[in-house]
Formats: structure tokens, sequence, C-alpha cells
């Protein structure tokens, strides 16, 4: 088996500004990279945490300037780059997507996964939240890449509570799960540790969990609290406050191994 590498989540306070995300974004990619990093992934919202209501003006095509930026960002460093999401033009005009990129490190598009389960919520001691209003559905289909030769699964932080999307990316080979996020304060207070760690147990795979953290320019506030957890469940890695990176060596003989000990049953779904 190869050597295992060193992958690393990136913890970001977006803001409105799409210049100010990309430089806080890029300062990220640059230090992962000058760490050894063979991947880098970035939180949910990486390219806009505005106003929900402006997303449709800062809406971009997949080659538009966001995805050019982060194509030649990992080209430039030969490092993978896991864009949590940016804000996808759709082509019939409508509501944008809120897409998630996975770049190879030769900076070419490896994997493109559109959030399928859109947060219409009213946590407790929160104002609410209905993404409906403002983005566009996926399709419900499970999205699995390869990249450095690991099968990965691409979700986006509310599909994290929609157990049967991690078996079927299981199911599909994936050994490790994505779930880039901008998660609330009182829901990631109670739930973001507990359904990662659930999330890691059910299928036996690496979870990487970047994620939105403190006040942002809107008001809203998020979670953070990103981290990287094994197969079995254990935490390897966390950022606390801030901005920062948590990073980990992913060993796949240990997914295989995981699932050797307590086989898990498949389930297909779409």
């Amino acid at each position: 088996m190869p050597e295992p590498g060193l992958w690393a989540v990136a913890q970001m306070t977006g803001s409105s500004q799409v210049e100010g995300n990309l430089e806080q974004a890029a300062v990220l990619v640059e230090r992962a990279a000058g760490a050894g990093c063979e991947l880098v992934a970035l939180p949910e919202n990486t390219t806009y945490m505005g106003h929900p209501r402006d997303r449709q003006t800062v809406a971009e095509p997949l080659d538009g300037r966001c995805g050019l930026f982060f194509g030649e960002l990992a080209s430039r460093h030969r490092i993978a780059i896991l864009v949590g999401s940016l804000v996808e033009r759709s082509p019939l005009g409508e509501r944008p997507y809120n897409t998630a990129v996975l770049f190879g490190p030769n900076g070419a598009v490896a994997a493109v996964y559109r959030k399928m389960h859109l947060f219409d919520a009213q946590p407790p001691g929160d104002r609410g939240y209905r993404e409906s209003q403002w983005t566009l559905p996926g399709e419900a289909t499970p999205v699995v890449a390869e990249v450095h030769g690991v099968k990965v699964g691409l979700t986006i932080c509310f599909d994290l509570r929609f157990p049967w999307l991690y078996r079927a990316l299981a199911d599909r080979g994936a050994q490790v799960l994505f779930v880039p996020a901008a998660f609330t304060e009182p829901t990631g207070r109670d739930h973001w540790s507990v359904l990662l760690r659930a999330r890691a147990i059910e299928t036996g795979c690496y979870v990487l969990a970047p994620a939105q953290y403190g006040q942002h320019d809107t008001g809203r506030r998020t979670y953070g609290r990103s981290m990287v957890v094994d197969p079995w469940g254990v935490v390897l890695a966390t950022v606390a406050d801030g901005g920062d990176l948590a990073m980990a060596r992913l060993d796949l003989t240990r997914v295989e191994q995981v699932r050797r000990q307590i086989p898990l049953p498949s389930r297909q779904k779409g």
C-alpha cells in the first residue's frame, strides 16, 4: 500500500465579499500545500457567505471567475482542492445551485456535486433559514470521484442528516466522505460532532468536514469545529476557533480493517 497521504480541512469566516473570501481561501490552500498536504477541503459557501437574496447577483458558471481561480490555485500548488461550495448559475436563469467542486492537483475539475437537501429549518434560538427560497436543489444522485487514487463521496452540510446518502456513497466505493458545512451555532453545539462520527461509523469511511466559523457580516453565526474523523468514529484532528487548518494522514488500510471487523449491509438507492 502507498504511504498514507496528509489531507486537510480548512475553516473560514466568510463574508459577502467574494474577493476577500478568495483571498482567505488562497492563504489556507497555500498553507496546506506548504505543509505537504495532498488535498485541502474548503467549507460550504467558500466564495460567498452573504445574504441569500443576493446569491443570484454573484452566481457564475463553473468556468467563471471563481472556478478558474481555484483551478489555477490547485495547478500552481499541485494540490487537490475541494471547494465546499460556490454559487453556480442555473442554465435556466432561475435560483442558483449550491455546488461543491473538486479540483485535481492538475487544476482540472474532477467532480461536481449540487446540494440536494436544502436547509429549510428553524433551530431553537435561531431566526430560521429557508434555503430553497434562494437555491435550486441538485439531482438526488450520489457523486463519487477519484483523487490521488482514493475514492471520495461529495455531500454538503444539511445532507449530513440523511444517512441513506452516505450508505449509497459507500456502496459506490467511497473511502472518504466530504461534508463541507456552514452549521448554525445551536445545531452545531448539539449535533455536528455526533452526526459526523455516526456517518463515519456506519459507512467505515473517513469523514472530512471543513466548516464556516464565527460572526459573518450578515449577522449570522456559524459553529465551526472543522474536523477529520476516522472510519471507527475517532476524531483525528479538529480546528477550534478562528480560521485555521486541521490535518491528518489517511491510511486506507484502516478503512479495510474497520469494514472487516464490523461488516455493514449494503443498501443501494438511486
